[in-house]
């Protein structure tokens, strides 16, 4: 079978024979034209996956050829192959969607190199991937074997989604199951060494655990400020780290770009995680700071005083000169009007936060929409939905005003989510929680106590204490919480939704970066 089919365009085709055998004998078709007329005239009747095109031929020239063609709305690869050396014309066909540009003379081997890379690169690559990941799968089970504490069940994590992102495209479906029962395994084991070990990380004296929610601001922040700079931190409501993975690149060609990992505090949720990173302080002395937080009544409104927390911190760190601004933005209208004063903040010695809350909107959004599950329907797709987002988003535009100005930026997120497939029945008084992924409350208990990690201790948590004989309870794993009443009901709606508050790797392992603007 022909690897593809190739149309040369070429006043001097003839001179080209050696070019011409090479392709066909590495298993291409080429039919080659001495002109644009008689190349668009092919094209009307056939089709072809690649066209290499002159740009100096009798009649029209070659940038004309492929301007008509892209006009028609052909969107297959198009090299030109000019004797033209000048920026000008290189830049022109680039303008006009050329994918190449090679300068003759050529060799048979470098226009075999062109070809396959256009033709054949995707399928190359993905291949390449395959046969990797099949290498490195025996050496993944044993790490997963070895693994003992947070930063080996973090790397594992971090590995597996990257090898997520570079076989998602590969076709293989025996692969994608593969990585989703090694997921299983490390997000298994991962909830349990977060039952045993947590309580331990949140303490002083205890041994070393991971950066936390209360460790962003003074480890990864406050060096970004003084000496009459200005810094932004950019926080992305309830972005995994596959997400972030995601937008990654389109930040490179403006930032250097250094990635570190840390875990969310617990319940992974905005009023506990958020306001952790804020204010640099955990629920508990939040709530001794400020009484009544915690008991605002909805979980929108636990949020309120970040602006206060985080502008208290930053004196704490930087020094009451250094100007805060804080803004949480849900809309693009909202969006717009923060980019028209952005400018004015990031003047002078100034340390912004920014909020933005669409990612938290289309999570929360797929398990109330059917329109939105339909194209959201996995991480692959949730992906691919952030990324569209990002790129006209608010949030690139800030980044882009920072890297303008010279600002460095803070790139993080408060939480993830995971993709929730079992339901596990609780059974509570109507004063608990109403979270599907932890609750708080009197004497509840739950039909699978291995799927929950259950404290009765609200000190070892950190969290506010809610009275005597509280409880309290977060899913680990993929598990969610259902009642016993209506309980098809709900099983039915928020089975495979992605949720938070919970214990996994997905919720709990984040990215925090730190975006240095290109000189």
């Amino acid at each position: 079978m022909s690897k593809g089919r190739i149309l040369w365009v070429d006043d001097e085709v003839d001179l080209l024979r050696p070019h011409t055998l090479l392709l066909i004998r590495e298993g291409y078709h080429v039919d080659a034209v001495m002109n644009g007329a008689d190349a668009l005239e092919l094209l009307e009747r056939e089709n072809y996956d690649m066209i290499l095109l002159d740009e100096q031929m009798p009649g029209l020239r070659g940038l004309d050829v492929l301007s008509a063609i892209r006009t028609a709305g052909r969107d297959l690869p198009i090299v030109m192959v000019s004797k033209s050396e000048t920026e000008e014309t290189l830049h022109e066909a680039l303008g006009r969607r050329a994918d190449d540009y090679i300068v003759k003379p050529t060799s048979p081997r470098q226009v075999l190199s062109v070809v396959t890379r256009l033709l054949a690169g995707a399928r190359l690559r993905n291949q390449q991937s395959a046969r990797e990941f099949t290498q490195r799968f025996g050496e993944l089970r044993d790490a997963i074997m070895r693994a003992s504490t947070w930063g080996d069940w973090a790397a594992l994590y971090s590995e597996l989604v990257d090898w997520d992102l570079r076989l998602e495209e590969s076709d293989e479906p025996s692969l994608i199951e593969t990585i989703d029962a090694l997921r299983g395994d490390i997000r298994r084991n991962y909830s349990e060494l977060v039952t045993k070990r947590y309580p331990e990380w949140l303490q002083e004296e205890g041994e070393v655990g991971p950066p936390l929610s209360v460790d962003i601001m003074e480890r990864f922040f406050a060096p970004l400020l003084g000496d009459g700079r200005s810094a932004l931190l950019v926080v992305i409501d309830c972005l995994r780290l596959d997400q972030w993975r995601a937008i990654r690149p389109l930040l490179t060609d403006l930032f250097e770009v250094e990635e570190a990992l840390y875990s969310s505090l617990l319940p992974t949720a905005t009023p506990f995680s958020r306001n952790a990173i804020f204010s640099g302080r955990f629920p508990d002395e939040i709530e001794a700071m400020h009484p009544g937080w915690y008991d605002s009544g909805s979980e929108a409104g636990y949020n309120t005083f970040e602006d206060e927390l985080f502008a208290a911190h930053v004196a704490e760190l930087a020094g009451p000169e250094v100007r805060t601004h804080y803004e949480k933005l849900f809309s693009a209208d909202q969006g717009n009007a923060m980019l028209q004063r952005l400018g004015g903040y990031l003047s002078g010695p100034s340390a912004t936060a920014l909020v933005f809350g669409f990612v938290d909107l289309l999570t929360h959004g797929r398990s109330e929409s059917r329109l939105i599950w339909e194209v959201a329907r996995d991480e692959s797709a949730l992906r691919s939905l952030t990324v569209s987002w990002f790129e006209r988003s608010a949030a690139f535009g800030a980044l882009k005003e920072a890297a303008r100005r010279g600002a460095s930026v803070l790139f993080t997120t408060d939480h993830g989510s995971v993709h929730c497939n079992r339901p596990l029945t609780i059974y509570a008084h109507k004063d608990a929680t109403p979270n599907l992924r932890y609750k708080f409350g009197r004497d509840m208990r739950v039909d699978n106590q291995g799927g929950v990690m259950a404290v009765t201790d609200a000190g070892a948590l950190r969290l506010p204490a809610r009275g005597f004989h509280s409880t309290y309870m977060m899913c680990r794993d993929d598990y969610f919480f259902v009642y016993p009443t209506k309980l098809r009901e709900y099983q039915g709606r928020y089975r495979d939704s992605f949720l938070h508050g919970g214990v996994s790797p997905e919720e709990m392992v984040l990215p925090v970066a730190l975006l240095t603007p290109r000189s």
